[in-house]
């Protein structure tokens, strides 16, 4: 099978990153790059091997898929311009401005029989993935992500810089319908919310709590799942897994008892049961890798991605939702 002609358009701190892995993709071929920075497109240009194409049109010649990889107020025109031209598209989350606009992109792609993956690189985090294969049903969730403050994501709200990565991985989560949504957001740097909380309450009874900040100390991404039975903890920034179970005492096999501990004083004569904790092995793995990757072989088989334009959607669509909330309780503060 031929490579895949691959070309970036945008090309700053994460477009760079884009084009390097593509650059090395055994089955994909750069062939170019487009940004406005004609100057910095030639740059990276030549650090990658491949050429700098001034005008758009020119490289959705030469490309069959696209990596977008810029400011999202340009990714709904953007997109629709690449999607009309019959190229596959991977997007940077969040898919675009509005859910009008991610759903007409979805229409398009749907109607061109195009591979459409939005870049929510959560769900390539090695963390993540070692907690699929438990299949978790969780009932209660925490979450936790804070960042220092980098003027690069101010463009958009925490909510939609931020927050919707977590969004994205509850979603994936907890298959069921959101019945409530409660936010508060504060702005202290910039204009939009850089502090937020919100709480989902979901169909099946599951409630999660999201936290973020990018005004923190110190970086901090992490989540909690509680469950019947089980309580899985996730440390995205680190890349490894807790899991703390509780188990039938004598149902524990020997080899099992050798590679878990048992933890605390669990009255195991009353109940019968114990909680043993386990630290699952976790293959590092490069998330933006594993991200390209993934697009790259979606649009050789020309099988769904990992992660929809449909996906990006819901996501985007709580997210608003979310902002919407923060901004009500900010109105209803100031009148109090």
């Amino acid at each position: 099978m031929e490579k895949i002609r691959v070309g970036v358009v945008g090309v700053g701190h994460l477009g760079d990153h884009h084009a390097r892995i593509f650059s090395q993709v055994s089955e994909a071929e750069l062939v170019g790059i487009n940004d406005i920075d004609q100057e910095k497109g030639e740059r990276v240009a030549q650090r990658y091997g491949t050429k700098h194409f001034e005008n758009l049109d020119d490289l959705l010649k030469v490309a069959d898929a696209i990596s977008l990889v810029v400011p999202t107020t340009s990714h709904y025109s953007l997109a629709k311009k690449i999607l009309e031209r019959k190229k596959d598209l991977l997007i940077e989350k969040p898919i675009t401005q509005t859910v009008e606009q991610a759903e007409e992109l979805i229409g398009l792609a749907q109607k061109k029989n195009l591979i459409l993956q939005v870049g929510h690189i959560e769900r390539f985090n090695p963390a993540f993935k070692a907690i699929e294969k438990h299949q978790p049903n969780p009932k209660f969730i925490e979450s936790h992500r804070l960042a220092q403050f980098d003027p690069r994501g101010t463009d958009v709200a925490v909510i939609l810089d931020l927050m919707i990565h977590d969004i994205d991985l509850i979603l994936s989560l907890v298959k069921s319908r959101i019945t409530k949504i409660e936010a508060v957001g504060v702005p202290v740097v910039a204009e939009s919310e850089d502090i937020c909380n919100a709480r989902l309450t979901f169909e099946n009874g599951c409630v999660a709590n999201i936290t973020v900040s990018r005004i923190s100390a110190r970086p901090l991404r992490k989540m909690r799942l509680f469950q019947k039975d089980s309580y899985i903890s996730l440390d995205f920034l680190q890349k490894s897994v807790e899991i703390y179970k509780l188990v039938e005492a004598n149902r524990i096999p020997q080899e099992e008892k050798e590679k878990k501990t048992v933890v605390g004083n669990i009255p195991v004569e009353e109940l019968g049961k114990t909680i043993i904790y386990e630290r699952p092995k976790i293959c590092d793995q490069d998330m933006l890798t594993s991200e390209i990757q993934s697009f790259v072989n979606a649009v050789r088989a020309r099988t769904s991605p990992k992660v929809t334009g449909e996906d990006g959607k819901k996501a985007l669509a709580v997210a608003l939702q979310i902002k919407q909330k923060a901004e009500e309780h900010k109105k209803w503060s100031e009148v109090s």
